[in-house]
């Protein structure tokens, strides 16, 4: 590692925290869309019924592997070319996507796919290039502030999603009235989002470029993106897959118990769930969650302890959500709530992850590790789906779920104990 040039302004809420804010919250609002409106979705366009589930899945798993390869080519490009030129890029894709998603023909579950798949390309670069923005420009005093406000506020964007969801067929009638068209609740949510992205874009017009990147931008010594530079030392490569291994337990919670919760409840003996409400809820809790743990991080002046904390917490909410004191959808939606609360550590997490590595590959790392652990979702699904197979008909789901959520708490734990305490660490350096 060497010394660069610091770009970091004293400036502890600037103009760039409230468009990253902005942007993520977007960002959020398209990727937890599709669980929101999948059911109307898969119904109108006749590929519901018994294939629902697998359909369901499916389209869910193109939109995470869109991500982890998005996050790899957002990642590269934020270093190589600049962190504004993924801001730009990625929201003017996945806001194509999703107003093209509004208009997949009947019964075309290919198209369905690739356009979900596109959609999560563009998903990929939003957190990654903000987050990096962020952490470059703001002091080391204040910077966990700055990622705390963007991933707090912009988890509301769940919600937002959720109520545009639910009410999707009155904002459908509205439009329909003034323009004439014959669109339903969940293609005027696909719309909504897509306009909301290209409305983004405007606001991005004038947000400087990190003054760390633009310090090494014209070197021709620094080697800058080079996504391979993490594998090439055994060091640099366990730090990068702890980074990964420390949010397994967010994506496990959000992918598994949230947005599969209908089918898992109904195992449990709850009756009446649905899914937007069960995403809405945990979401808040997520807001909640990323903001107190921002504070606590900032007043004990430690991320590592404070994402111990809520690896704990999280473990202790998982059995008790599986296993429910009272089988009420009260109950339920409460849990939703403290589960979305214990994952609240999401901020520190791409924190930890970006504050780790130099910028000549800061991009690289903040893009593509949150999206892996998006990504991940694949693996931690296909593995649920085998073990609820073997465990049988009677609880299978339950204890599948149990399985994979020991599983995902066990290796964040140890990875988060891997890493170094980044807090207080100056970030003007390059890797070599």
């Amino acid at each position: 590692m060497s010394n660069i040039t610091n770009g970091t302004t004293k400036n502890p809420f600037n103009t760039l925290v409230i468009v990253a804010s902005l942007g993520y919250f977007v960002d959020i609002y398209d990727l937890v869309l599709f669980n929101v409106v999948k059911k109307a979705s898969l119904e109108y366009l006749q590929l519901g019924g018994s294939a629902y589930e697998k359909n369901e899945i499916l389209l869910f798993n193109w939109q995470m592997i869109g991500m982890m390869i998005g996050g790899i080519l957002w990642g590269i490009l934020g270093d190589k070319k600049g962190r504004l030129s993924v801001l730009f890029g990625s929201i003017l894709l996945y806001s194509a996507a999703n107003i093209i998603n509004a208009f997949v023909p009947v019964g075309d579950l290919t198209t369905y796919s690739i356009v979900r798949f596109v959609a999560g390309v563009g998903l990929a670069g939003e957190l990654g290039a903000g987050i990096t923005l962020v952490v470059e420009t703001m002091s080391k005093e204040h910077r966990g502030y700055g990622t705390m406000i963007i991933v707090t506020f912009g988890a509301l964007g769940a919600v937002f999603a959720s109520v545009v969801g639910k009410e999707g067929e009155v904002v459908a009638r509205c439009l329909n009235e003034v323009l004439g068209t014959t669109f339903v609740g969940w293609q005027t949510a696909y719309l909504v989002g897509g306009m909301l992205g290209l409305l983004l874009l405007i606001l991005r017009v004038g947000t400087l470029e990190s003054g760390m990147y633009k310090a090494i931008e014209a070197s021709t010594v620094v080697l800058k993106g080079n996504f391979f530079m993490l594998f090439s030392d055994r060091k640099i490569f366990k730090k990068y897959l702890s980074c990964v291994l420390i949010g397994l337990p967010i994506w496990y919670i959000i992918g598994i118990l949230i947005a599969l919760s209908v089918s898992i409840t109904k195992q449990i003996g709850i009756e009446n769930v649905v899914t937007g409400t069960a995403i809405m809820y945990a979401y808040i809790g997520l807001s909640f969650g990323d903001l107190v743990s921002g504070l606590l991080s900032q007043w004990f002046k430690t991320r590592k302890k404070v994402v111990v904390g809520y690896l704990i917490a999280s473990s202790l909410l998982i059995v008790l959500f599986l296993f429910p004191l009272t089988k009420s959808t009260v109950w339920f939606y409460f849990m939703c709530f403290l589960l979305g609360t214990a994952t609240g550590y999401w901020a520190l997490f791409v924190t930890i992850a970006s504050e780790q590595f130099g910028t000549n590959i800061r991009s690289t790392v903040t893009n593509t590790v949150p999206n892996f652990v998006r990504g991940a979702v694949v693996p931690i699904t296909l593995l649920y789906k085998f073990l609820e197979t073997l465990f049988g008909d009677g609880n299978g789901k339950v204890y599948s779920a149990l399985c994979v959520g020991v599983l995902c708490i066990v290796l964040a734990m140890y990875a988060i104990l891997s890493v170094k305490e980044t807090f207080s660490d100056d970030l003007n350096f390059v890797e070599k």
